[in-house]
């Protein structure tokens, strides 16, 4: 059974082909439904997959399936390979199931899309390159998926290339991308300069060969890249641009691709990570301070994608705040979760937006529930999922994360116990400004916008939500407290064995952090209602700065965009034109010149020609007379 594994990336891939060859004939009846099967076969091989590795012993859950030889220049002989062990099954079980139910729900959003098939290609691309960064078995391979989901993030993000805000967000995207790869390739090079390999399984069994600092160098790297691709600080400002993307690009890049790969090589590497304290102490903080900021920036935004982006930014800093803590299953059960009740709030918001076309400012929503139940149904499940009410799926996978980081980092677990109050708070301000109150829909909006007419999304969208609900609601059950043998935490320990987090806290003490944990939680619901009921806008719980970001983007553009330009603009006046430019015509007015006066020795007159050979001879003759005698 194991053998189907090496299968999962090929049946994206093979619907890409399909689509990219033959989607104009097939249309836009049937293009969607074959993305969505090719995607969900994948789920079916991942499943069957896991069920191999259950039937064989923990110890020997790592299998390598190699493919063929890639790349052999002397000794760095890389291979097409998958690495099938738990982590591995266990990200691509989550991704192809999340991917699934986005692609069906995409069937219905992206009806009447000029470029319906086009979408359909990207979505497939998108989930082989992220399933092949996730099972390849060495950091090569990982890096061409790395980049995979790169590019197809970019072509999604900038999918409505005819807007300008569509089209700079898609750079800025690819950009901020580039910077954190950096920090992969290099810790590529500090990797074979001291093993000699880039497979994970021969790289853990020669750690020795990482001394203290070139460890810590080599962590910083890496965290690095995971900066660029799961948006923390410096390099979070691209991900809020993503919603210039369909909703559904917006829940595959925030729920099952490309913003799970940093926190995924993380814990990959987590061998790696525990050679150095220091740098898992950066990896914390970091995390940390992300989950903060973009909480405070979350609970002002109007439009309704820009506060779930913000929210992912944060709930991936929770994750990253585990793999400093070295809570990796922590920080992967909280993906898992995350992944469902993020990608329900992104395709319920989708379909508020799809119901009142195409309209985000929730300025203009309000009473919704009166018109979308079904809508309203499921996005309170995962407005309370993603607030850790009690007893749905964050509440555990988070509180995994807060019990982990209250043993290592007292003070970071106040900051991260207050962005979890954020958290509840900005939900229920956004369940507030969209679903109750008075309608504002109907009536025209403050810049001449027409009245809008609500109404639910189609079944083809509204299945998908009543699934993801159900995971949103029940992801909990993956990894309870009482739960053994069966867990997820039985399942990935032997990927972490010795670098896995072993807690110590006592049960009354659990208890009460988890009480804690609830009480948080019910304090955020209960003040923003209270603050937010009957609001549309209030001045004083919406700051210039947290509506400007922080003055982020002002920073980068003071640093690094003005002078960039003025540098730029300097080599092209100055340097190109003047010095580059002004040596080639210089040489070239030179050569014109000296052929000007060359030519004036050219009369075309034989006497004169005979006349000067005849005088050189004679010349020459004086010479070697000269010379004799």
């Amino acid at each position: 059974m194991l053998s189907a594994a090496a299968y999962m990336p090929l049946c994206p891939l093979l619907g890409f082909l399909i689509l990219l060859a033959f989607g104009r004939r097939i249309g836009i009846k049937y293009s969607g439904i074959v993305a969505t099967v090719a995607v969900a076969a994948s789920f079916v091989l991942a499943a069957i997959s896991w069920t191999g590795l259950l039937g064989i012993s923990s110890s020997k859950r790592e299998i390598t399936q190699s493919l063929f030889t890639w790349l052999p220049v002397g000794s760095l002989q890389v291979k097409v390979a998958f690495l099938i062990d738990p982590l591995s099954i266990t990200m691509c079980l989550f991704i192809t199931f999340i991917s699934t139910m986005i692609h069906l729900y995409s069937i219905g959003y992206m009806k009447g899309e000029r470029d319906y098939v086009k979408f359909f290609i990207y979505l497939n691309l998108f989930v082989t390159a992220m399933l092949v960064l996730v099972m390849a078995n060495n950091m090569v391979l990982t890096f061409v998926g790395w980049e995979g989901v790169g590019a197809c993030s970019y072509w999604l993000v900038a999918f409505y290339f005819e807007k300008e805000s569509a089209a700079v967000a898609g750079k800025k995207a690819f950009v901020y991308n580039r910077i954190g790869d950096v920090g992969l390739l290099l810790a590529m090079f500090i990797v074979f300069a001291r093993v000699g390999s880039l497979d994970y399984t021969t790289i853990f069994a020669h750690l020795s060969a990482f001394s203290p600092l070139t460890a810590t160098m080599l962590v910083l790297a890496l965290l690095l890249a995971a900066t660029g691709k799961s948006a923390q600080i410096p390099l979070f400002n691209w991900l809020p641009g993503s919603m210039e993307g369909p909703t559904p690009v917006s829940a595959l890049i925030h729920a099952a691709t490309m913003v799970t790969a940093g926190v995924y090589l993380l814990c990959r590497m987590s061998h790696v990570l525990e050679l150095s304290a220091h740098a898992s102490l950066v990896i914390a903080i970091i995390g940390a301070l992300t989950a903060f900021v973009a909480a405070t920036m979350a609970s002002v935004q109007r439009d309704i994608k820009a506060v779930l982006a913000y929210s992912t930014i944060s709930q991936l800093g929770y994750m990253i705040l585990a793999v400093g803590a070295g809570a990796y299953v922590a920080a992967i059960f909280l993906m898992i979760a995350h992944a469902f009740y993020k990608a329900l709030l992104f395709l319920s918001a989708g379909a508020v937006s799809h119901g009142l076309d195409g309209e985000r400012d929730m300025g203009r929503m309000g009473a919704l529930r009166k018109v979308m139940p079904w809508t309203t149904g499921v996005f309170i499940v995962g407005w309370l999922a993603i607030a850790g009410v009690p007893p749905l799926s964050a509440f555990w996978s988070k509180g995994d994360v807060l019990d982990a980081v209250f043993r290592h980092y007292p003070y970071l677990w106040a900051l991260a116990l207050f962005t979890a109050f954020l958290t509840a708070y900005y939900m229920t301000r956004m369940y507030t400004l969209t679903f109750t109150g008075e309608a504002r829909y109907d009536k025209p909006g403050a810049d001449g916008a027409p009245a809008l007419h609500a109404h639910e999304a189609p079944w083809v969208m509204r299945i998908p939500l009543l699934v993801l609900a159900v995971g949103a609601a029940g992801a909990g059950l993956l990894n309870l407290p009482w739960v053994h043998n069966f867990g997820l935490e039985e399942f990935l320990s032997p990927v972490f064995h010795g670098a896995l987090y072993n807690p110590h806290e006592g049960t009354s003490l659990l208890w009460l952090l988890a009480i804690v944990d609830s009480l948080v939680a019910v304090g955020g619901i209960a003040v923003a209602w209270m603050l937010w009921r009957g609001k549309v806008s209030a001045a004083n719980l919406e700051p210039d700065f947290l509506t400007h970001d922080w003055y982020w983007d002002d920073l980068y553009d003071t640093v690094f965009g003005r002078p960039g330009t003025a540098l730029a603009l300097f080599s092209a006046t100055t340097i190109d034109e003047k010095i580059l430019d002004g040596a080639v015509n210089g040489v070239g007015s030179l050569a014109v010149q000296s052929a000007q006066r060359l030519r004036r020795i050219q009369t075309g007159q034989v006497r004169q020609y005979a006349l000067l050979i005849t005088g050189g001879m004679a010349a020459l003759l004086v010479f070697i007379l000269m010379r004799v005698f």
